[in-house]
């Protein structure tokens, strides 16, 4: 009896999670792919959930065996929307993606998602109605089992094996399965139940504050998986398909949760506040050097603290006569989760806040013993003897976090803010067990290693968070920096040579040269085309005559190099550009064919690349708005991704010629601020490109690279591109 209904919700939650990153890889071409782009797609996701979850609920009123028949009709109605597939609209210039994003999955792929979904809650309630009211909470572990798969297997087997319309045909296979075992299912359910018209609650129903407390613990792991997703790969390092790795983590949390073996995560939750003390912190400080290191220590932070609060919820579930009414109060949490980190959190904060404030509630929320027997006796007596014990723990945290901040007389040594937290930390693992003091250490160690840094940039106005992202503006000796997230995108100098290009835009890169070729090419009136804004650097090549256009999706970014003043490259060396908002790809595809002689391809969301403009089918946009003989340059610097094999077989494809320069800048640059960048050039003109590289021997011939398949709209995977994983690119 029982492996049919686990058949039923592995399937089910395997195709529930392959079709997450499935949607989201469709709607590159319209969206980018931008990490608040993946947050709202699991808003979507956690509020069809929530719907589907209700609907299982509510038809909990009637028969299991009319609850099987109503849930196929569901399931055929969805089957409408059959194969996978975007509604065909575009994105409106004025949109807010916030808003639209989310309605466009919604209006795509919700009724199928919401028939899936329910099946998870409904095949458990089954499950017990089968079996003489057998224990259905270990089905969510295989539940989660199943998501995980699904998710797992789509970036590593399914994206670098299947175009698109395949997957959308594999995943209408996929459903067409688990129609097939709901019915079984339904076959083996009993044909009477005790009470006529519904199955009868047997248990107490429980209070509003378990409901709350159920939501509480659900809402802190949702909304730190996204604003894990969120931190790592805004402030400690941008590898693409980053996000698979929190939302995998999360789902394995439920697995372990719920799982009827309890030691596993019983111990992880008996250490989960000494994780959340010692590593929480250490995230905050955002430090660059031990990137992949940090990486690491936030995923397991998120399992632990996933794992501690998602069993608390599972010790406090209730009968399985109450099963569907405590899913919905956990998809309700999930869902709080999800809008609290992808839509309220971008709009209030403007750094990633949202992450240290989960971190507190999670410390709030999560069981605590205390770690060692004599601990525990050092925290007896009456209430009066622990408020005191805890006030002497807040003022030894505040002078500690005093010390590390000023470090009086050097008095904590050169390193005062790392042992000051140590010192904190230890106070904190003394406090574990009791919940205040825990949280005034935690908070202390927050604010100390990172937090107070946070704050004074946002005091000092120097930080813009927008939907795409976290701007920061600096100023040292003079200099001002852009910085997208952890990727620098602008330098400007101070003086005389404010309008000086700088870091990747140096005179002798690649967009250097071309911008001093303009006039031998194209003569005194050229059109110049630049995707991505960035400061505006670009701007102090443009002459008189020539025609300049630039090409930006985010607003926040016009108003840092134009509006805000923290830049002047615009308002001294082009004061009135034209500059069109808006994807790229898509403004581009609405100008007049050969409007421009050249077009430079920069745009990047920290180091995560645009799929949508690299792929052959942007890159006939591109010829197509270029002129014969016009000039494409292609920015590829980039940490974590060797990007030449994709430029290269698109122009092999595309009938482009082209050339490639490794530019490293002298002592005498550097000292201007010039950094190593790595440029593309490519023409349909062998003529142009020629008399563009002719006096460099810096300029190479583009490798081949055979055994890469070129992406297109339909299939791209960046699996192959990895530095990390593929050596013969480690230093391409």
């Amino acid at each position: 009896m029982r492996w049919p209904f686990v058949a039923a919700i592995l399937a089910g939650s395997f195709l529930l999670f392959l079709v997450q990153p499935m949607v989201a890889r469709m709607a590159l071409p319209r969206l980018g792919g931008a990490p608040a782009v993946w947050n709202s797609a699991m808003l979507v996701y956690q509020a069809l959930l929530l719907g589907g979850y209700a609907y299982a609920h509510w038809l909990g009123r009637v028969p299991v065996r009319m609850q099987a028949a109503i849930h196929l009709a569901v399931l055929a109605v969805a089957a409408l929307w059959l194969p996978i597939g975007l509604v065909a609209i575009d994105l409106p210039h004025d949109a807010e993606p916030a808003l639209w994003v989310p309605w466009l999955f919604g209006a795509s792929i919700g009724p199928l998602f919401f028939a899936v979904a329910a099946q998870a809650p409904l095949i458990q309630r089954w499950f017990s109605a089968a079996t003489g009211g057998r224990d259905p909470y270990a089905l969510y572990a295989a539940s989660n089992v199943g998501s995980f798969g699904g998710l797992i297997a789509y970036p590593l087997l399914v994206e670098p094996l299947l175009a698109l319309d395949q997957q959308s045909w594999l995943w209408t296979a996929g459903f067409a399965l688990v129609f097939l075992l709901i019915a079984g299912c339904g076959l083996l359910l009993p044909r009477r139940e005790a009470g006529a018209r519904h199955v009868p609650h047997t248990s107490p129903a429980p209070g509003w504050r378990r409901v709350l407390h159920w939501i509480a613990l659900a809402f802190v792991p949702s909304g730190l998986m996204l604003a894990t997703t969120t931190f790592l790969t805004t402030d400690i390092v941008a590898v693409p398909l980053l996000w698979v790795l929190p939302l995998g983590l999360y789902l394995l949390s439920f697995t372990v949760a719920f799982a009827s073996g309890r030691l596993l995560a019983e111990l992880m939750a008996k250490f989960a506040p000494v994780t959340l003390l010692l590593f929480g912190a250490t995230l905050i400080a955002g430090h660059q050097d031990y990137a992949y290191l940090n990486a690491a220590i936030g995923l397991a932070l998120l399992f632990m603290v996933a794992v501690a609060l998602h069993a608390h919820m599972y010790a406090l579930r209730p009968e399985p006569d109450r099963l569907t009414g405590f899913y919905l109060a956990m998809s309700v949490g999930g869902a709080l989760g999800g809008v609290f980190a992808a839509l309220i959190a971008p709009v209030v904060f403007d750094w990633t806040y949202e992450y240290p404030l989960l971190i507190l509630a999670a410390g709030l929320l999560m069981p605590q013993e205390h770690l060692f027997p004599f601990l525990e006796r050092l925290w007896r007596g009456g209430t009066q003897a622990v408020r005191i014990k805890t006030l002497a723990v807040a003022l030894i945290v505040m002078l500690l976090v005093w010390l590390g901040l000023s470090n009086p007389g050097g008095v904590l040594g050169p390193m005062s803010e790392n042992l000051a937290f140590i010192l904190v930390a230890l106070v904190g693992l003394v406090a574990i067990g009791q919940r205040t003091a825990f949280l005034i250490a935690l908070a202390g160690a927050l604010f100390l290693f990172g937090g107070y840094r946070a704050i004074q940039f946002s005091l000092a106005d120097a930080r813009t968070r927008s939907y795409f992202g976290v701007y920061t503006v600096t100023e040292y000796l003079g200099e001002r920096r852009l910085a997208h997230g952890t990727t620098l995108h602008g330098v400007q100098l101070a003086g005389a040579d404010s309008t000086l290009p700088t870091s990747y835009y140096v005179p002798g890169s690649g967009v250097g040269q071309a911008m001093e070729m303009l006039e031998p090419l194209y003569g005194p009136h050229a059109r110049v085309g630049v995707v991505g804004l960035g400061t505006g650097t670009l701007a102090c090549y443009a002459q008189p005559g020539q025609r300049w256009r630039f090409f930006e999706i985010d607003p926040t970014v016009v108003e840092i190099a134009r509006d805000s003043g923290s830049f002047t490259f615009l308002e001294e060396c082009l004061p009135d550009p034209e500059i069109a908002i808006g994807d790229a790809r898509l403004r581009l595809a609405e100008a007049p064919a050969n409007s421009l002689d050249l077009l430079v391809l920069d745009a990047f969301s920290s180091d995560a690349v645009p799929m949508h403009l690299m792929t052959r089918e942007a890159f006939d946009t591109y010829s197509q708005v270029l002129g014969d003989d016009g000039l494409l340059l292609v920015h590829i610097s980039n940490r974590f991704l060797a990007l030449a094999p994709v430029v290269s077989q698109a122009a092999r494809l595309g009938g482009w010629h082209a050339a490639r320069i490794v530019y490293v800048p002298s002592a005498a640059e550097m000292a201007k601020q010039a950094t190593v960048s790595d440029w593309i050039a490519l023409s349909k003109d062998p003529e142009t490109l020629d008399r563009l590289t002719m006096d460099s021997a810096q300029w190479q011939p583009l490798d081949r690279y055979p055994g890469f398949t070129p992406w297109t709209d339909d299939f791209a995977s960046i699996l192959p591109l990895l530095r990390a994983f593929n050596p013969e690119l480690k230093n391409d």
